[in-house]
Formats: structure tokens, sequence, C-alpha cells
């Protein structure tokens, strides 16, 4: 076999991102709070970089001495962590009195938690609670049992080494469908919507809404209102107010146990933006509560590095420029973060300046990408990191930058997808909800309107006003 050498030329095109832009992008990309937290962390990890001192025009004047004792005391101790406890509270009782420390604590019980403590209310044996906890926990978040009770009974005899009869799952699955909330444990919609409703007073109305759902759930589900008058040979009103009374059950009876109040704190929404009218201008303020970033005094004078030998020396100076390289080039990408979000935002604030100044989304322009990047002289993948889940406060209230990009259904139409979509909103909510009318019918309503869209666009317009087709929005 013979072996041989051969040369070849190969030339590629690469894009490589430097350790700054990687640095920036991932600070464009996060939120007011997270960006707060990360300056939080850098000051702890950074040595070289520090909070910068105020002015001289923000401190107090030396002439005033506005401290009470107790502060002068606190001053003493470098936080909250190092100062004793009576410090920082008003002690004014008695020295045997008893005393709690406060502590954070979850009062909202899960649904699991929730429906184990009503168990306790029942007549059983440790056999059947064993059995009514490995149901409750199977449920779903929705309070659903979706598994089969021989797959939990087998879970039973693997886990806990006990042979459970159906006949035993069964009953123990009935005592879970006795809790509350009024639905858990049910196997689907309509045994849910059954088990609330036969929790619910007798009367004509009730019994007529369990008949319906027992009986006739499909019909029930399609709307069709004339075949179900038919069968149950009911007034239109009779049925009207059992209809309304199935609409009032709660579909998800899980979800609204275990809500925290954790949960709700991380789903708050904070503005990264305020836009507000100035008269005929308009104000745009950047709402981050980052302090003003400077780097180390200790790491900018290299005449204070000492050292044994020359080779010491060395390696502190190295140390000193390579932790002050790195707080500098934070420093400097936070504020090009700024910067950026700062002119993105008004550029929006620019193109979109009627609904600024009004809040009436109605007057929201056609606005893409590449119009915020022709005023920035941004890129593309700039602008969309830079508006990826920011938020900005206006006179119309809170709304995410995502909302302002909207384009023209047709290139030669002028109407945009709000305009679009409150003219399909007024037609919608104006018709007859015994015959509602169909895309079809829409889009000949728009046209005449003076809006020209296709059936399809008002159908993908239709779903995402959370519309349904015609023949779920019919009611007698």
């Amino acid at each position: 076999m013979k072996e041989s050498l051969h040369l070849q030329q190969d030339l590629r095109q690469q894009q490589r991102l430097t350790p700054l832009q990687v640095q920036f992008v991932r600070m464009l990309e996060m939120t007011g709070p997270e960006i707060e937290t990360e300056v939080e962390r850098s000051l702890e990890d950074m040595p070289a970089l520090e909070i910068a001192e105020a002015s001289d025009a923000d401190q107090p004047d030396d002439n005033e001495f506005n401290e009470s004792p107790e502060e002068m005391q606190a001053a003493d101790f470098a936080n909250d962590d190092d100062t004793p406890s009576y410090m920082l509270e008003a002690r004014n009782h008695s020295y045997d009195d008893q005393h709690y420390e406060p502590i954070a604590v979850n009062d909202e019980a899960s649904l699991v938690e929730m429906l184990s403590t009503q168990l306790a209310d029942f007549d059983l044996n440790e056999r059947e609670k064993l059995i009514a906890s490995y149901i409750i926990g199977n449920l779903d978040g929705n309070g659903y049992l979706n598994r089969s009770l021989q797959a939990i009974a087998d879970d039973i005899a693997f886990t806990q080494g006990i042979d459970v009869s159906l006949d035993e799952m069964n009953s123990g699955w009935q005592h879970v469908r006795r809790l509350d909330p009024a639905g858990v444990g049910a196997a689907d919609l309509r045994d849910c919507l059954l088990l609330q409703l036969r929790r619910k007073p007798e009367s004509e109305v009730n019994k007529l809404a369990e008949d319906i759902v027992n009986h006739y759930f499909d019909l029930f589900t399609k709307k069709h209102y004339r075949r179900l008058l038919e069968r149950l040979d009911v007034s239109d009103d009779q049925l009207r107010a059992a209809i309304d009374q199935i609409s009032r059950l709660n579909p998800k009876p899980g979800n609204q146990q275990g809500d925290t109040a954790i949960e709700s704190t991380g789903r708050q929404i904070v503005p990264e933006f305020l836009v507000e009218p100035d008269g005929n201008n308009l104000t745009v303020t950047l709402l981050n509560n980052i302090p003003d970033l400077t780097i180390s005094q200790t790491f900018s004078d290299e005449s204070m590095v000492q050292g044994a030998t020359p080779r010491q020396r060395q390696e502190a100076l190295t140390f000193m420029r390579s932790r002050r390289d790195e707080a500098a080039n934070f420093i400097k990408t936070l504020k090009l973060r700024q910067a950026t979000l700062f002119s993105v935002m008004t550029a929006i604030a620019k193109i979109q300046r009627d609904f600024f100044m009004t809040g009436d989304e109605t007057k929201l322009k056609p606005m893409i990408l590449k119009d915020v990047a022709a005023l920035t002289g941004n890129d593309l993948s700039v602008i969309s990191r830079a508006t990826a889940s920011k938020y900005v406060m206006t006179v119309g209230g809170l709304y995410p930058l995502k909302f302002f990009f909207n384009e023209k259904p047709r290139e030669e139409e002028d109407a945009t997808f709000h305009q679009i979509a409150d003219a399909m909103r007024r037609i919608i909510d104006a018709e007859d909800k015994s015959s509602p009318l169909s895309d079809e019918a829409i889009t000949a309503r728009l046209t005449e309107l003076g809006i020209g869209v296709a059936r399809r666009t008002v159908a993908k317009y239709r779903e995402r006003l959370g519309y349904p087709v015609a023949r779920l929005r019919k009611e007698i």
C-alpha cells in the first residue's frame, strides 16, 4: 500500500463573538429584576468593582446633624446581619415576656396537603388512608386522576409490599371524590362537572343541568341547542338557566389551590420603561434601579502594589490588572446595555407616538424590527433581544414591547393588526348570538368598512383574539 501526502486549501468564513460581545448579549436579554440581581452578584464576586460615591451635590450639609443615637450605634456595624437583634426592633415588654422571632413562611397549602388533611375527618383505618393518600398523590395539577386504579395499586404493591384489590382502590377513590374542592378526583371533564352539580342543592335548574351533563354532554359541548330543546322538552329560558349553571362550574378545581404568595410574587411583571406625555413631547424613562459603578481606587493605583521580590510584584500587578479589566468590562457592558435599551425604546416611542400620547391601540402603526433598526443603527438580533420579555408603562396601561410590532396584512393595506382586531371585536360582539357570523361573513363586513383582508387572515386573527368558530359562539 502506497502512502502519500496531499496539500489542500480550504477557505471558510466564520463569525465568532468576543467574550465582551457574549456578555453584552446575555445582559441585553435580562429583565430589570434580573439585571439588578446580576449587578449585586458582580459586586460580591468582583473585588475591583464598587458603587460610586455620591457627588458633593448629593451629600447632606455638614452643618446639619440629623442622626439619632440609635442610628449612630447602628452605623458601627457593617450590615443588618451583624447588627444585634435588639437594635433592629422595639421591645416595649417586660423581660419575662415570650418573644417570637419572625420567620418567612409559606402560608398556602398545596392541593395534596389540603386533601390529605381532610382525610383525617373520615373514619378510615390505616390501610384505607394509605390507599386514599396514594390516589391523592397521583392527581394532576387540575385535580384529575389520569392514571388507572390498577396502576396505582401496582405502585402500592411495589413500594409498600401491600396487595390491594380493585374494590379497595375504588372505595379509596370514592373517598377522594368527596373531598373539597368539589370535582377533585374526577376522571374527565364530564365527571368533574357532575361531581360539582351533585354537591349543589336540589332544584329544577340543577336537576336539568345534571341531566344535560350526564346524558347529553356531546350535544352540549357542540352547542346543538335546538336538538337539546327537542330531547329535553323544556323552554328556552329553562335551558338557558341550566347552561348558565354549568358554565359557572370550575373545570379545573385543583388550580384554585397551591397558588402560593411566593409563586404570585414570581409572576409579577416589573416594567422596564416609563413613557409618558409631556406636553407635545414624550418622556422616556429607564426604570432600572441600578447604582453607578466604578473601579475601586485600590485597583487603580499601581504604585500601592508591594512585593518582596520583582516576581511577586509582577504577579500582584497582573492580578490587579486582570481584576480591574474585568470590572471595567462589566461597567462598559452594563452602560452599553442601558444605552441600547433606551435608544430602542425611544425609537419605538417615536414610531408609535400617537399611541403613547393617547393610549388608543387603534392608533398603532405598522412596525417591524427593521423600522426600529433603521432609527437606532442596531442589528435586528439586537432589537429582538432588547425587546424580549421587556414591558413599558404607558398612559394606557402596561404593555410588552413585542405588542408594538405588527405587520400589514397586505403590502397595499394601511390597516394594522390592532385596527383590524378592534373592528373584528366590534363585529363579533354585535352579532346575533343565536346565529353567529362565519369567517366569510366577518370578512364581508370588514370589506364594507374599507378593510380588505383574506378569509384565512380573519380566521387567524379571530383565534389570536380568543374567539372560537361561529358554531361554538352560538347561544340560545
